[in-house]
Parts: C-alpha cells; structure tokens; sequence
C-alpha cells in the first residue's frame, strides 16, 4: 500500500504546483536585475537558468526515485544516519521556513506600498493566514487542487502585461551580445535563483501519483516558469530604456500603471489584487514544507498542531515587526544564498552520495 494514497496529486496538479511555486515575487523585479547585470541581453540568462534548472531538478527526480514513498526528511536520516540526518533534516526545514518569511513579509510590505498603505501590516498578516492555514491543513492534494486553480484563475495576467509591448521599440534589445558574454554569465546566477520552488520537489514527489511522468512534468513547471519570466523580462527591455530598467525598483509594477482603460483608473491595484494568489501559490507550499518537516521531526504524523503555532508566530511577530524595502531585500538575499546550496549543489551531492551507497550494499549482498 502506498504510503500517501489518500493524499496524492495528478500530474498537472504537480506541474502547477512547482511552477506556481517558482513564479513568485522574483518576476516583480528581475528584469531591472537583469538589466543591471547583462543590460537588454539579460533574457538570455533566463534561457540558461531555465536549462540548468531542468537539469538540477532532474537530478532531484532520479535520487528521489530510488525511495519513491520517502521525502527528503526520511532520506536524509536513511542515507546518513540519526546524528547527521537530524542536522540535514533541520537544514531543509530552516530553508523553508526562510523561504516562507521572505514571501510573507514580501507580500505584506507589496500591499502596503501598492494597495492598502493605510493598513497596519497585522490586519494583512491575518487575511493572509487564515486562508493560508486551511488550505496547508488539508495537505498536499488541497495544495495541488488550489494551485491548479490559481493557473487558470490567472492566466490571463502575462498576456495582458505583453499590452504595452506595442507603445516599445525592439530597437531597445539590439544589438544582441553588445558586451560579449560575461555579463550573461554573471546574469545567471539571478536567474537560477529565479527558478528556486523546484527543491521542493524532494518533498512533493512521494505524493505524485503518476510518478514515470516526474522528469516531464518538472520540464514541463520548469518551462512555464521560463515562459514567463521571458516575457515580462522582453516586455520591460522593450517599453522602458536600457538606462531606465535599472532604476526601477518593480519595474513589473511600473509597466502595469502606463496600462489605461477608460472604467479602470489605476489598473495595477486590479492586477496586484490577483496577484496575491500567485504570491500565495509561493508561500503555501513552503509553509506547508515548514510544519510538515518540523512534525516528521517531533514524530507526529498530524501537522495541524504545528501549523497552528506558526500561524500564531507569524500574526504574533507581525505586531511587533513591520518590514522596511531594505529589510525585504535582506531576507530575499539570504534565501538566495540558501537556496543556491539547497537547490543546486545539494541535489548533486545527495544523487552521488545515494548512487555510491548503494553501489556498495548491491556490492555486498553479492
């Protein structure tokens, strides 16, 4: 019997809920990011990044399949032992929930700036929560189910940000390579940031029902996400000026409040408003990772308690501490450096580090 029958996700609920995790708060700012770096040829990072990603993810996929109904919690304590287990374990869950703080905080200081300024930041803390501890309650086939569903609800949000495109001039992305590659390369350590949300993947997998289709559906996340990033990234290079991009703080933002109709006067509040969701598809799954780590840890095979305790630090916290633009920037650059090591470089060590040890017990069974 497999061991989360009861709670698995189809294959397109799977593909939404890493792209959807991916397509967080990093579309809101990478292409001034880009510009700064590599300036109009900042695109082709994202190109790169897409296929190093396929690639990290992939291997992630193939580890995962030599223990298809163990997570990451159960592998680490399976492959290295109680002692170092535990530290791994505790490693995974710390970078969750950094992911989970940056996203939150993130989101509530975009609200604050864009749409309620007014508001004190624990009232937004608690619309945020209170759907969000239903949703990560039910566990991970709610998740897939509501990420499904924000795909569709908002699909229709990247082509309406392509609007602007005919008020741009293309003359602004030539020449192509117009400092040689060593900008693009720089570049690429953005955007494989950008792609961060497939990691989790080492915990999700075990949930996938049909799991011969893992390796594509994360191909298949992986490219939505690229798509994407692709085009708000050659939107903003096209409707702004190489000078301007770099200058702007959001400039994805920016582009939607030059977008006017005649019964909207300030459309980016409509947009930011469903955005939100997308934001939420970010959040939810690492707070889940969060709470269901820290639980496998303690033994309880029921999150909600844990769940239930976060939700309270996170309003309790939200009272005391009201996030700067600076501070925001703070916590996205140490997910950053986290995530380079959780996704990329720990995925490639663990794949070698399980094929090696059981290399060896199939050595000496023979």
């Amino acid at each position: 019997m497999k061991r989360y029958q009861f709670n698995e996700i189809t294959t397109m609920q799977y593909i939404f809920l890493i792209s959807g995790t991916q397509i967080g708060i990093g579309i809101l700012s990478l292409p001034a990011q880009l510009a700064d770096i590599a300036n109009t040829d900042g695109w082709i990072a994202i190109v790169i990044g897409w296929i190093i990603s396929i690639i990290a993810s992939t291997i992630i996929i193939k580890t995962m399949e030599k223990h298809q109904q163990d997570t990451i919690f159960d592998l680490s304590r399976r492959y290295f032992g109680r002692t170092f287990g535990t530290f791994i374990h505790i490693a995974f869950v710390a970078y969750a929930l950094l992911a989970s703080i940056t996203v939150v905080f993130t989101a509530i200081h975009i609200t604050q700036v864009w749409i309620l300024p007014n508001t004190p930041n624990y009232l937004i803390m608690m619309l945020f929560m209170l759907p969000g501890f239903f949703i990560t309650k039910n566990g991970v086939r709610i998740l897939g189910r509501y990420a499904e569903v924000v795909f569709y609800l908002t699909l229709w949000m990247p082509i309406l940000i392509a609007v602007p495109l005919q008020k741009g001039t293309i003359l602004h992305m030539l020449p192509m390579l117009k400092e040689g590659w060593a900008p693009i390369i720089q570049a690429v350590k953005t955007t494989v940031l950008s792609f961060l949300g497939f990691e989790l993947a080492f915990v999700f997998y075990p949930f996938l029902k049909e799991k011969k289709h893992a390796v594509k559906a994360m191909v298949i996340a992986n490219s939505i996400s690229a798509l994407t990033f692709l085009l708000i990234t050659i939107t903003c290079f096209i409707f702004f000026s190489p000078d301007e991009t770099p200058l702007l703080i959001w400039p994805t933002l920016s582009l939607l409040k030059t977008i006017e109709f005649p019964f909207i006067e300030r459309f980016e509040v409509i947009f930011l408003s469903f955005y939100l969701f997308v934001m939420s598809t970010t959040g939810i799954p690492y707070i889940f990772t969060t709470v269901f780590g820290i639980s496998q840890l303690i033994g309880k095979k029921d999150h909600t308690i844990v769940l239930l305790v976060a939700v309270c630090i996170f309003i309790f916290t939200s009272f005391l501490y009201n996030p700067s633009f600076f501070h925001v920037q703070t916590l996205g650059s140490w997910w950053e450096k986290y995530g380079l090591w959780g996704a990329y470089f720990f995925p490639i060590g663990l794949f070698i580090y399980t094929s090696i040890a059981r290399w060896f017990q199939r050595g000496k069974k023979k």
